[in-house]
């Protein structure tokens, strides 16, 4: 097959499932595999019933993910496609080693790199990639495996003026925003006989009301959860054994719910205080879950990860503060390794692929069905705005892509990055930031 081919494989219904219950926001349309669908705007609009917080009215990109930590923003007025020289070059720029994503916050940008055995947090300047300020830090690799690249590997979180960072040496930092100044910071291992990952330290902090959130492993402190403001423990649980992966919250009839898949299992816990609420097993070769799991209508929460993981749904129901939990279907079809995946309706779509080719995969989130598969980009990050999908594979072809049942059509695309491009793309807006393992680049997509 040549570089660039489109190959569509047919439906597979062979994947163990199980029918949930039927979500349907318009009697017209229904996106389960095999159905009729309206075309135009009317998959689109599906979107609405999705059981998620509302999109913020916001243009900033302030943590791991985007505003709702889940690559879907409402960025809108992006062109409907882009000349054959790809969307217009604002900036670019050398920045270093790491694979942390970008953080917009109006006219700067927040991000993390790595010189040898330095590592950086950087402030650059939104209009001209300049460096504002950068902070840096011993971060030695003897002992990693880091065949893939240096790290660091986590992204920050900002809030107000706060910017939290974990280094690949497990340094949980918090910084001023504007001066790049230290307010505190603790040594995750030597302090707390934190769990040391094999590739270095992944997990990026999620802030949660007046605590940032990690993971750090060890007897009783799967994850910690600090004071903003002072750094000081606001509270640790847990005896789960770690993997690469990063937490969110979802909000489960009315009860927000901190959200993560560790080693073996899928857990939620109360945000607050760190009390579980249920688990659910999940294996993996290794330990390796890394993508976050995906959460939508009719209270589905999809998990996929790589190497034996596979993917499974759960549907999750609270009542009283009690969680009950339902295995609706596991498949080893679809198998995210570390690349973003988005929900539009019923399908979820990603890269599905470990150790060989990852073609971009739909399932039916009710059945575990598979809808389709295509091979026109390798393993890729996806970011849902505007009615349109923004691809980045890890090759640095960056795509605008549209997702649908009946397959992925590929409107634009150019090859822009050339060192192995696995952070997720940043959309704050109309301007897009993208970066590989030496280059960070911005883009204007209107």
């Amino acid at each position: 097959m040549q570089n660039g081919e489109r190959q569509v494989f047919p439906r597979d219904h062979s994947c163990m499932s199980v029918s949930a219950p039927s979500i349907q926001c318009f009697n017209t349309i229904e996106l389960s595999a095999g159905a009729k669908v309206r075309k135009g705007a009317g998959f689109i609009l599906l979107l609405l019933c999705l059981n998620t917080t509302a999109f913020a009215q916001s243009s900033g990109w302030p943590q791991w993910g985007g505003p709702r930590r889940n690559f879907m923003v409402d960025a809108k007025g992006l062109a409907a496609a882009w000349p054959d020289s790809g969307p217009k070059r604002l900036w670019s720029r050398e920045l270093g080693e790491g694979h942390s994503s970008i953080i917009a916050d109006g006219s700067r940008l927040y991000t993390m790199f790595s010189k040898g055995d330095q590592e950086f947090v950087v402030a650059l300047d939104a209009s001209t990639g300049k460096t504002i300020w950068e902070k840096g830090n011993a971060a030695p690799t003897a002992g990693l495996a880091l065949e893939n690249g240096n790290g660091p590997h986590a992204t920050p979180a900002l809030v107000g003026d706060l910017l939290f960072t974990v280094g690949l040496v497990g340094r949980l930092q918090a910084l001023d925003k504007q001066t790049g100044n230290i307010i505190w910071s603790h040594d995750l291992y030597k302090e707390y006989g934190g769990t040391k990952m094999g590739r270095g330290y992944s997990c990026s902090p999620l802030a949660w009301k007046n605590t940032v959130i990690v993971t750090v492993g060890g007897a009783g402190q799967s994850l910690m959860a600090f004071d903003q403001k002072t750094g000081a423990v606001a509270w640790k649980k847990h005896d789960f054994k770690l993997s690469p992966s990063t937490p969110t919250i979802i909000n489960v009839d009315g009860q927000d719910q901190l959200l993560i898949v560790l080693a073996d299992h899928i857990v939620g816990m109360n945000p607050n205080n760190g009390e579980l609420l249920w688990s659910h097993p999940h294996d993996c070769d290794w330990g390796l879950n890394i993508s976050v799991p995906v959460w939508g209508a009719g209270n589905i929460l999809v998990v996929s990860s790589a190497y034996s993981g596979g993917s499974r749904a759960l549907q999750l129901n609270q009542a009283d503060g009690k969680t009950t939990v339902k295995e609706l279907w596991a498949s080893r079809r679809m198998r995210v390794h570390h690349t973003t995946m988005i929900r539009l309706g019923d399908l979820l779509f990603g890269s599905s692929g470990d150790f060989g080719p990852a073609p971009m995969t739909a399932v039916d989130v009710k059945t575990g069905n598979t809808v389709w598969q295509d091979r026109s980009f390798p393993k890729a990050n996806l970011v849902y705005a505007d009615g349109k999908v923004i691809l980045l594979d890890e090759d640095g072809v960056l795509a605008l892509v549209t997702l649908s049942p009946q397959g992925m059509k590929v409107i634009s695309k150019t090859s822009l990055l050339a060192h192995l491009a696995w952070t997720p793309p940043t959309l704050a807006g109309t301007r897009l930031y993208i970066r590989d393992r030496k280059m960070i680049m911005a883009l204007e997509l209107s």
